[in-house]
């Protein structure tokens, strides 16, 4: 715990962009240079780009803004309700939300500078350097089981969207069933898991990454395009309490439209942001291998596929979706 409070302080040090000496760093937290030092080179395996420069000391290739949870409370609309965490490091946020899920109350926001153990979808890992990105999980319970939550992962991606919105990006789409892309380039992704009765009470956890600045080692280990909030926004994005804020007032939001009126509440905006549809596609999955051309998805979220035998309904999210 100690060696991550003292990396947060040279992060946050460090949050200008300008840049400081190792002596200042070393003064400022009572340690040796060496220690100092440990921190950072901590920080650089992280992923975090810490330069450092002769005769200036060190500094981030940008300006970072630290997560604050009293400044995102303070941005949060008043309808906004549930307690918020934010921490410097988990395993993952989602994973800290299911060790807690039958204390903690309803409408939970977690947050994290970085995670060590993030997963995406099918288990892939997701890149999350501390002070970089947004890394949350909500918890959400419903009274009506799984039957009734065909469709959730797609409303969570339009209130993401919703919220991408309020930040000034007007061209994000969603790929079925949970990427926030703009253009080919994914933005943001989506991973809901659930737990309790397929008729009866059950709660969702809903993690989502949204990329806020991704570094070009990031690009390097990420297996598909990929964009952030700095190059949609000119290079200078949005505070990231900003962004905070927005995604859980956007999602607090739409988890409760979802919760009274289901899938069907959001199958107009889906249908207005759905890269998919009329594009030329191959899938593959448990059924094998085929194409066919999108054409939006059922009253239960489904992907439908016209194909040569004809339309084709995928409701798995086990499946590989490549617009051609």
């Amino acid at each position: 715990m100690k060696n991550q409070l003292q990396s947060r302080e040279v992060l946050d040090a460090l949050a200008s962009g300008r840049p400081v000496s190792g002596a200042d760093l070393a003064g400022r937290m009572g340690v040796t240079r060496a220690a100092v030092w440990k921190h950072v080179d901590a920080l650089r395996a992280r992923g975090v780009p810490i330069e450092a420069r002769a005769g200036q000391g060190y500094r981030l290739a940008w300006p970072v803004q630290l997560l604050d949870a009293a400044e995102i409370e303070h941005r949060l609309i008043p309808t906004s309700t549930g307690a918020l965490e934010v921490h410097w490091e988990l395993d993952s946020t989602s994973s800290e939300l299911a060790r807690r899920r039958d204390t903690l109350p309803d409408g939970t926001v977690v947050l994290a500078e970085g995670q060590q153990s993030g997963r995406g979808r099918r288990g892939r890992a997701w890149l999350s350097p501390p002070g970089l990105n947004i890394h949350a999980s909500f918890l959400k319970r419903f009274d009506k089981g799984f039957a009734g939550l065909s469709g959730l992962s797609l409303a969570v991606g339009v209130a993401v969207i919703a919220a991408i919105e309020d930040l000034g990006v007007s061209t994000a789409g969603l790929k079925w069933p949970n990427d926030v892309m703009v253009g080919d380039a994914k933005l943001a992704g989506v991973l809901v898991e659930l737990s309790g009765e397929y008729q009866g009470p059950c709660t969702a956890i809903v993690g989502i990454g949204l990329n806020v600045h991704l570094t070009d080692a990031m690009r390097a280990q990420i297996d598909q395009p990929a964009t952030d909030l700095a190059a949609l926004c000119g290079g200078e994005p949005p505070s990231r309490n900003i962004v905070a804020a927005r995604l859980i007032t956007r999602l607090r939001e739409g988890l409760a439209r979802f919760d009274t009126a289901g899938f069907a509440d959001f199958a107009g905006a889906f249908a207005d942001v759905d890269i998919l549809c009329g594009r030329h596609l191959h899938l593959s999955g448990a059924r094998g291998e085929f194409e066919g051309v999108g054409a939006g998805v059922d009253a239960l979220g489904a992907l439908r596929v016209r194909t040569a035998d004809g339309e084709v309904r995928v409701d798995s999210a086990e499946v590989t979706v490549r617009a051609q």
